[in-house]
């Protein structure tokens, strides 16, 4: 069975495909296509005929993460007399719903793999490292770009990246925002395998995810949830923590200044510069 969703193609099969399908602009993420992301893994968490699962995009990058324009306007503008801690709330309650759609990719009982090409930025990442495997092209860029931004990654990456390339790595992507390439991912565990282009890339994805379907979908899930078991309470208490966070610092004039600066093509100046 194959469903359409504008930015999200999903194709139901033994081998499920989840095609992000925003190719020109560059699959940014909208507050649609998290609601979208998040019912089609509920779909896949109770299909029987899913045995894996493959991500991958269209056209010449992975995704982008959150649209600039949806970052400003995640909550509507404060009207006369609301108080700030409304706002927050609205925030928050936003950032939440965000998660729990990456969340739907991190708790899948089926496994998940990644093909990404091309740019993998903020939100892109965070759905990259919520798959149990990734692979990449040669032309693959990966960077927690919410720290350039003046924003703190907040839908997985700060939880599941030092888990996947060690604590110092991460950090070091964490708090310079430079994106990484192909030869970085592979020697650091981000990436299993890197392959020249993206159809090669697509095509190796499947091969694996083939390789993957032909054992015991009950003990390929029992191995994942045994596997996942140590991780869960720690995952979801950092994910509430730098929620609470970004909703109470996320109106500050580092982000708007942030924004201009890219708009303007300048290099910020932050406020405790």
């Amino acid at each position: 069975m194959s469903e359409t969703l504008e930015q999200i193609e999903f194709t139901e099969a033994s081998v499920a495909e989840v095609v992000l399908n925003n190719p020109g602009r560059l699959n940014a993420m909208d507050s649609q296509f998290f609601d979208r992301l998040g019912s089609i893994f509920e779909t896949i968490s109770e299909s029987r005929t899913v045995r894996v699962v493959l991500i991958r995009a269209n056209g010449r990058a992975f995704s982008i993460g959150l649209d600039k324009e949806q970052s400003l306007n995640l909550i509507p503008p404060a009207q006369p007399g609301d108080a700030p801690a409304k706002r927050v709330r609205l925030l928050h309650e936003t950032i939440l719903r965000f998660q729990t759609a990456m969340l739907a990719v991190r708790n899948c009982p089926k496994p998940v793999v990644a093909a990404v090409n091309g740019f993998c930025l903020g939100g892109g990442l965070d759905l990259a490292c919520a798959a149990d495997i990734r692979l990449c092209s040669a032309d693959v860029q990966f960077a927690v770009h919410e720290t350039r931004l003046a924003m703190v990654a907040d839908l997985g990456t700060l939880t599941w990246l030092p888990r996947i390339i060690g604590r110092g790595p991460a950090r070091e992507m964490a708090f310079t925002g430079e994106p990484v390439g192909a030869e970085f991912a592979r020697s650091h565990g981000l990436v299993n395998n890197v392959f020249h282009d993206r159809n090669m890339l697509v095509d190796g994805a499947r091969i694996l995810c083939n390789n993957i379907s032909r054992n015991s979908t009950a003990v390929v899930a029992a191995v994942k949830d045994l596997m996942d078991e140590t991780e869960r309470e720690p995952e979801a208490r950092n994910l509430r923590q730098v929620a609470l966070w970004n909703s109470g610092r996320f109106f500050s004039a580092d982000l708007e200044e942030a924004h201009r600066a890219t708009a303007e093509r300048r290099p910020p100046i932050w406020s405790d510069d």
